[in-house]
């Protein structure tokens, strides 16, 4: 009973450290971002008439040269022709809309489109700020917000 009890302490053991060093051996995943911070916001996700938008914000901090969000779109059902140029708008606490200055990412057209979003820098920090993005077809922009604490 004694040798049972050694040898699944040992194996416990032998599996927490297992379980420890797959963890510590993990691929590099971004920390989860707090959505406090200028520098790491979160990633926001709308998912409607068989459409999925992702919109993570990379540079959005006052200094900076440019605001910049990352922007997927994934589909199975249409092509995602989207001028996105066009059809979004950045929009500060006050209500003040900015358009985008550039697209950099894939063209119109197929199931799974990414790229990056710029916009001029808004002069200071907003305590909360949106990005409307228009789709054709639908009703309404999808908003994706983010808050400072």
């Amino acid at each position: 009973m004694k040798r049972k009890t050694i040898a699944m302490a040992i194996l416990a053991l032998g599996l927490a450290s297992a379980a420890t060093s797959s963890i510590a051996q993990a691929p590099d995943k971004p920390a989860a971002a707090t959505t406090g911070s200028a520098h790491e916001l979160e990633t926001r996700t709308s998912s409607a008439a068989g459409v999925t938008v992702k919109v993570t914000p990379k540079s959005v901090a006052s200094g900076a040269t440019a605001w910049e969000f990352a922007v997927v779109l994934d589909t199975h059902s249409q092509a995602l022709d989207d001028d996105l140029v066009k059809s979004a708008v950045l929009v500060d606490s006050q209500g003040v809309r900015y358009a985008p200055l550039a697209w950099e990412g894939a063209a119109p057209g197929g199931h799974h489109r990414e790229g990056v979003l710029r916009f001029k820098p808004l002069s200071t920090f907003p305590g909360a700020f949106e990005l409307h993005v228009s789709r054709p077809g639908e009703a309404g922009p999808r908003v994706f917000r983010w808050t400072r604490n």
